[in-house]
């Protein structure tokens, strides 16, 4: 036991280090395989090895880790598997800037060298998120630690894409793909955030070949991809063009013919109800020009300046070419009318530079056949969500879903293991590096240059981090994992993939459980961003207010919703809450020199009304607190226990056990010692997997067996110490004693100024024998006297009144306080309350107000009346109480 004189104030910087310190010297956060134990596994969704503690990191993996020390404590072997994220495109940026700063590109120092200092990079800041996720208390098991770009990570990428292509499932053709010109690479549909622009609405003519006033009318927001048109469609069923179906219409600007065609995906409602067809930069576009066997025509560089086909405009950036078109077709006299239009616009979501719909060749995943097997485990429960909404989320993507383009035109990442030869023109896909065709033998051979897509590899995740394609013994006892945990704006680019992966190599579900929490929003539940400025680091958090404080916020705060709302305000009161775990702790412990708790049995004693429910409530919530883990609802289990541990604990039964601490009986004092360390160590556990920093430091400075409290045994709910009717009765105590409490704060007097009190009892009998039998507790109250009558019909003079069920409790005012005095404060009282009564009304009774103002100010304005009743009703009864 450590030295339990414990330091008057709780400064958690100095606690921290040293705990995690502590477990990670003592190796507590290990997992073995150990057959003789039930295992719980779960890997970290993997954070990029660019990044920095977030906020949302934050919440994840303190969701994670709360569940991992839950389980720890359970008796479960827990394994934590840690690790990061090569992060392709991100980790290229970063290196990329850092070159630029030298007057360096990557084509200048040439591949080889450019992942060289890559590498570099990654040695040198690679651990910067680990780091700080020891900072949040994470009990990973740090010898496990994987990266993705590691070599039997990619020993299993090599394995999983070769087996994919010779059974067909992955093939390279041209096709439509997302491009980010700043990039300069693919993007998967997934990585492409949609924003609404503000941009603009032209309206251009399109004449028909051979007239000089019959033209149709098309309506974009791009003219500049006029260059690249060749048609326009129309529906077969709008009588408004059947005319001109099959006929020939002049593209103005550039004077191309193009046909004028008839397709159903032509919208009639839509814009002009006519559009101009532009394959190789529209998706649909392209798939129209198939079904009617037009050849598209790319008028875009890589870099999103107008190419070679766009005449006059080449070299161009689109925003350039855009208003040079837009300037002829006015000169021309082709452009109608120009409107403003909000309208949603693709974005790179690393760089954020708007995507262009590019065609070009790359390397897909034939993903239905994956996705099939996938949808039935989750039909059948093999996994299943938490909460359970979002598996409609997860079955509308899935069963829509397009082939995945895994392929990027970047450095940093797991090269395409395929060779092209050069002499028989063929690929061949190879596990290891090849040195001459295995077709033909040539030695005239060239690898892809492109890398796969980032989440090609996290998609292996849960089952290459266990030693894959090897049959490793931890493959064999941790997976499938037990739980993933991961917020909903990841389902598709991991949950799902993980799910697709783990199916078709493991033959079984990547893990049993899926787990989404919210994402953290400010305290107005809005996304959060630097530009907003609503951005909250947790790391200056962890700085200020302790990890403890950050984690219980944040558990406290999941609850099924989309958003959750924090603020600077929640935090403090979870720093206040281990402040008064600490406080209370502090004088709970200051009795326990020379006590044994192994020593003293509860069969010993004569359990008090307050022994005997305070040991039914810590029971009781103890199994409350177990079942909300399970289910995974994190606030219901951490305000219960919250609640518990300050107001019943604290609040009530630390400052009751008092009678007995300070009493001269010694087996009182034991019996109270015993059941203050019973209820405390039981609450320190519960509280562990929330706060673990702080029930580490009291812990180890209590009586105590073990090394550690994450590695004691998780508190069982002794079904024995249950008491209703204890509970019953504590409740009516502390009743009473709320009630004296306020007639003193009603009438000014302060709490600890004694008072006589009379209880009348107009019900049972019996709640006069539990009254008398626990009168010691109503000093509690600061009670001088306490006379209790039954079913007496006379009220005192000059008394305050509170009532509950079955019971009248006065307090005589006569001599404590000066009734003339009072009587005229609580009438200037009355006239302040009936005033702004009035003014809440007056805003109530006009209907102006309650059209424009906002439901949430009306519904507030009503709340305010409300209390405002409630409060002048009180105070007139309080004042007639006085005699008028």
């Amino acid at each position: 036991m450590e030295d339990v004189n414990m330091e008057k104030i709780y400064e958690p910087g100095k606690v921290e280090d040293k705990w995690y310190g502590y477990w990670e010297k003592n190796e507590l956060f290990k997992a073995k395989v150990n057959k003789n134990k039930v295992p719980f596994s779960i890997v970290i969704p993997p954070p990029n090895v660019t990044g920095s503690l977030h906020i949302g990191h934050a919440l994840v993996n303190t969701l994670q880790d709360i569940i991992v020390r839950f389980k720890r404590m359970q008796g479960f072997e827990t394994l934590w598997l840690p690790g990061t994220d090569h992060a392709g495109i991100a980790t290229q940026n970063v290196v990329e800037r850092e070159l630029a700063k030298e007057g360096k590109t990557r084509h200048s120092v040439g591949r080889d060298e450019f992942i060289k200092k890559v590498w570099e990079w990654k040695e040198k800041y690679g651990k910067n998120i680990i780091n700080q996720l020891k900072k949040l208390g994470a009990s990973c098991d740090w010898s496990k630690e994987r990266f993705t770009l590691d070599e039997g990570l990619s020993r299993a990428v090599r394995k999983v894409f070769v087996t994919l292509y010779d059974q067909g499932l992955i093939y390279k053709d041209n096709y439509i793909i997302n491009w980010c010109p700043r990039c300069q690479t693919a993007l998967s549909d997934l990585e492409v955030e949609h924003k609404e622009v503000r941009g603009k609405l032209y309206y251009v003519k399109y004449l028909i070949k051979g007239t000089t006033n019959q033209f149709i009318t098309i309506a974009t927001t791009r003219p500049e991809t006029m260059l690249g048109d060749v048609a326009i469609a129309v529906n077969p069923n709008d009588e408004r063009y059947q005319e001109y179906v099959n006929k020939t219409a002049i593209l103005p600007v550039v004077g191309r013919e193009i046909p004028i065609i008839a397709d159903e995906y032509v919208d009639v409602e839509f814009g002009t109800g006519a559009l101009k067809i532009t394959p190789y930069h529209d998706p649909n576009d392209y798939e129209v020009a198939k079904r009617h066997n037009l050849k598209g025509i790319n008028i875009f560089n890589i870099d999103a300046t107008i190419n070679e086909n766009g005449g006059e405009y080449q070299g161009l950036s689109r925003e350039e070419a855009r208003d040079k078109i837009v300037e002829k077709l006015k000169e021309e006299g082709f452009l109608l009318k120009i409107e403003d239009y909000t309208h949603s616009v693709g974005h790179c979501y690393r760089c954020h530079t708007a995507i262009e719909p590019y065609m070009s060749s790359q390397w897909f995943v034939k993903i239905k056949p994956l996705a099939e097997p996938a949808i039935s485990a989750v039909r059948e429960g093999k996994i299943k969500f938490t909460p359970q909404r979002w598996e409609k989320i997860y079955f509308g993507w899935m069963e829509n879903i397009r082939d995945w383009c895994i392929s990027r035109q970047i450095w940093w990442g797991h090269r395409i293991p395929v060779w092209h030869c050069n002499d028989c023109g063929k690929y061949s896909a190879s596990v290891d590096d090849l040195d001459h065709c295995p077709i033909c033998g040539s030695t005239n051979i060239t690898q892809e240059e492109d890398v796969l897509d980032t989440w090609f590899s996290s998609g292996l995740w849960p089952f290459s981090t266990l030693g894959w394609p090897d049959k490793t013994p931890e493959l064999d006892y941790f997976y499938p994992t037990s739980l993933l945990v991961t917020g909903f704006d990841i389902i598709f680019f991991w949950v799902a993939r993980m799910i697709m992966m783990g199916l078709k190599f493991m033959g079984d579900v990547p893990f049993g459980k899926v787990y989404i929490n919210p994402l953290v929003g400010d305290e107005e539940g809005k996304k959060m961003s630097k530009t907003k400025g609503n951005v909250v680091d947790p790391l200056v958090v962890i700085e200020e207010y302790g990890a403890d404080a950050l984690r219980f916020t944040l558990a406290s705060l999941s609850t099924d919703v989309n958003y959750i709302k924090l603020s600077e305000t929640k935090i403090m009161s979870s720093r206040n809450f281990a402040n008064k775990i600490w406080n209370a702790s502090r004088f709970v412990i200051s009795n326990f020199e020379g006590f044994d708790p192994s020593d003293i049995h509860f069969s010993d004693f004569e359990l008090k009304i307050a022994d005997k429910w305070i040991l039914s409530r810590i029971n009781k919530i103890t199994k409350q607190v177990t079942v909300y883990l399970e289910k995974f609802a994190y606030s219901e289990a951490a305000n219960t226990i919250y609640d518990f541990f300050w107001r019943e604990f604290c609040d009530w039964y630390i400052e009751l056990s008092k009678i007995d601490l300070y009493s001269d009986d010694e087996q009182a004092k034991n019996k109270a010692k015993k059941i203050l360390h019973y209820v405390l160590d039981k609450s320190l556990k519960l509280l562990h997997p929330f706060m673990p920093f702080i029930t580490e430091e009291i812990w180890q400075r209590m009586p105590h067996e073990g090394i550690s409290i994450m590695t004691s045994k998780w508190p069982d709910s002794e079904e024995l110490f249950f008491n209703n009717s204890a509970e019953e009765e504590m409740g009516k105590i502390e009743e009473m004693i709320k009630i004296i409490r306020n007639l003193k704060a009603e009438m000014n007097i302060g709490l600890l100024k004694k008072v006589n009190i009379i209880i009348n009892v107009s019900s049972d009998i019996s709640l006069v024998d539990m009254i008398e039998k626990n009168r010691a507790y109503f000093n509690f109250a600061h009670i001088e006297n306490l006379d209790i009558w039954y079913k007496k019909n006379t009220r005192p003079e000059f008394s305050s009144i509170g009532v509950m069920n079955g019971v009248e409790i006065y307090l005589p005012l006569k001599g404590i306080i000066d009734i003339e005095k009072e009587k005229n404060r609580l009438g200037k009282e009355i006239d302040k309350l009936l005033k702004e009564l009035e003014r809440t009304e007056k805003k109530l009774n006009n209907n102006k107000f309650l059209e424009k103002a906002p439901e949430e100010v009306v519904q507030k304005e009503r709340l305010i009346s409300e209390e405002l009743m409630d409060k002048l009703k009180r105070t007139k009864e309080i004042l007639k109480t006085l005699g008028e």
